[in-house]
């Protein structure tokens, strides 16, 4: 870490995610180190532009502080990779940001003296800047050892969440409620306008869109004061 608190920072994941994180810390004044290719490397030019494209070793080489955002399925392996040829620096931070995870899935790099951060920020990334303005009224989910848990909560911060500490224990079941939210949602919501589409309502998204918003909103006050009704 450098003396001013500010990191060089590295993205393994060019998806969704990835790029849009990596534009939040350098609006906090850290540096980008490199970004790994993706399959839409014109869209992650256009959030992250002049950051370079490397390798995964590169990035990892490089950098104080690296990212992980790659699918669920990915990222025990990958990180189990860097670890069999070494690639993880003593001191590093390793960020996750898969909701189902932990730190457990980062303890082979742990093993190689790099320090575990899992930072879920509870919002649809669309992997445009739209992305930024929706991760400051957002909530992360933050999981790291307790010597740690600062900085993770920190980085939270500057991402442009409110921290919200997760068990290492608890990690399923919030990623089952992400997930219930997320599809439940859009399955309801893609039934509904197909519905309406069939009646010959046309622009059925914006039909609903006043009724949908208001009907969440009411939802989300309710459970956040059941006794505000």
């Amino acid at each position: 870490m450098t003396r001013d608190g500010r990191l060089g920072v590295g993205i393994i994941g060019a998806g969704r995610v990835g790029p849009v994180i990596g534009a939040a810390l350098a609006g906090a004044g850290h540096a980008l180190t490199g970004i790994t290719s993706g399959s839409d490397d014109d869209r992650v030019a256009g959030v992250l532009p002049d950051v370079p494209v490397l390798d995964t070793a590169e990035v990892l080489r490089r950098s104080e502080l690296v990212v992980i955002a790659v699918p669920h399925d990915e990222l025990p392996g990958l990180v189990a990779g860097l670890s069999d040829i070494g690639a993880w620096q003593p001191g590093q931070l390793v960020l996750h940001t898969d909701p189902a995870y932990g730190i457990g899935v980062l303890e082979p790099a742990q093993r190689n003296g790099a320090i575990p951060l899992a930072v879920h920020p509870a919002i649809s990334f669309t992997g445009t800047s739209i992305d930024l303005r929706q991760l400051q009224v957002a909530f992360a989910a933050v999981t790291a050892p307790a010597p740690v848990l600062p900085i993770a909560q920190a980085l939270a911060v500057e991402i442009g969440c409110e921290p919200v500490v997760v068990a290492e224990q608890d990690r399923p079941a919030y990623a089952e409620a992400i997930a219930t939210a997320s599809e439940f949602s859009r399955a309801i919501i893609g039934q509904s306008t197909s519905l309406l589409r069939g009646i010959g309502v046309e622009n059925p998204g914006g039909y609903l869109s006043a009724l949908v918003q208001s009907t969440v909103e009411r939802a989300l006050r309710e459970a956040s004061d059941p006794l505000d009704l």
